[in-house]
């Protein structure tokens, strides 16, 4: 019996997997808060505590890097250590991996119906392939093919500096520039990334805020489906503006990606940010922006572009991971 978890600064999932049903087919999965627990073993031991079973050992994809299976959580006030969690679960063996490496590991087990296509482009048989999650935070990573499968590689390309592309980037940035020591792109394209956009446009007067979502945001313990619901169903303006730079920068960090990996295999977008704006990715300003490379525009035409549709997909490729598929 395989135990795995999604680690992320929102939430966690945890499920059971056996040799016989693969990973497709928990046999039991919860999802926890993550901010409700002082830490993975007690999320641990509350989902094992209803399930009568023996683990024979545990891998956790982790949203934050993974050094000597020791990991700080990026979003969480968490170290996760795979010493403690193998005492939690007496003493079988545990493994860490990064969370994108994680989704990394589930790409050669999508089916057709797990992707919704971009650019079809023109693939390189076995060229190498790049991963962008946009959650809580922003997470990258990307995969190398070896000779006989694709192998996976964590990065933390998310927390790079962030580079305007536009006149009203240049303004982003000064704005930002004050109210963080370090301007990266997770603090602009991530979850919590969209209130800066949001709160951005608010103060420099280019969009005006309504009174009634002002009280609906104050009201809000997540500010993000708040926003994103009223671009998308009431089309208000400074919510239309937010997500329009959001999926503009991310189109251009994306390329980005697919330019320092040489992704000629592919490009996958993930994460729960990805699935809620899908009709917006399909527009065509996201892959303008992930084109828009001067010379090597080209290339990057021809590299394919998919958004993962399956909703747990870092919680399989955790279980691709567990059960040495």
């Amino acid at each position: 019996m395989i135990l795995a978890g999604d680690i992320g600064g929102t939430k966690t999932a945890l499920a059971l997997y056996s040799p016989g049903t693969g990973p497709r087919r928990p046999l039991a999965l919860a999802t926890f808060p993550s901010g409700d627990y002082a830490s993975l073993e007690d999320i641990v031991r509350a989902f094992l505590s209803n399930l009568d079973t023996r683990v024979e050992r545990a891998s956790f994809g982790i949203a934050g890097p993974v050094v000597r299976g020791r990991s700080q959580v990026t979003n969480l006030p968490w170290v996760v250590d795979t010493q403690s969690l193998s005492g939690a679960l007496g003493g079988v063996p545990v493994r860490l991996l990064n969370d994108l490496e994680a989704i990394a590991n589930a790409i050669p087990f999508l089916e057709p119906t797990d992707l919704a296509t971009l650019n079809r482009g023109q693939p390189e048989q076995h060229g190498p392939l790049a991963i962008i999650a946009p959650g809580t935070g922003l997470g990258e990573a990307y995969m190398v093919w070896d000779g006989t499968r694709y192998r996976p590689h964590a990065s933390e390309g998310g927390h790079t500096d962030f580079g305007p592309t536009s006149p009203l980037e240049v303004e982003l940035l000064s704005y930002l520039w004050p109210r963080f020591d370090h301007v990266s792109y997770e603090r602009i394209c991530s979850g919590i990334g969209i209130p800066n956009l949001y709160a951005f446009f608010k103060d420099s007067g280019n969009a005006f805020e309504p009174e009634w979502l002002r009280q609906r945001l104050a009201e809000a313990v997540d500010p993000n489906p708040v926003i994103m619901q009223a671009a998308m169903e009431q089309h208000t303006e400074i919510c239309v503006k937010t997500l329009d730079l959001f999926v503009s920068i991310l189109g251009s960090e994306t390329g980005n990606l697919a330019l320092k990996v040489l992704a000629t295999g592919g490009v996958y977008l993930s994460g729960g940010i990805s699935l809620r704006i899908l009709s917006k990715l399909q527009e065509p300003a996201f892959l303008q922006s992930f084109t828009r490379k001067g010379r090597f525009s080209e290339l990057l035409a021809r590299v394919p572009v998919h958004v993962i549709l399956h909703s747990q997909v870092a919680l399989l490729g955790v279980a691709c991971h567990g059960l040495e598929l």
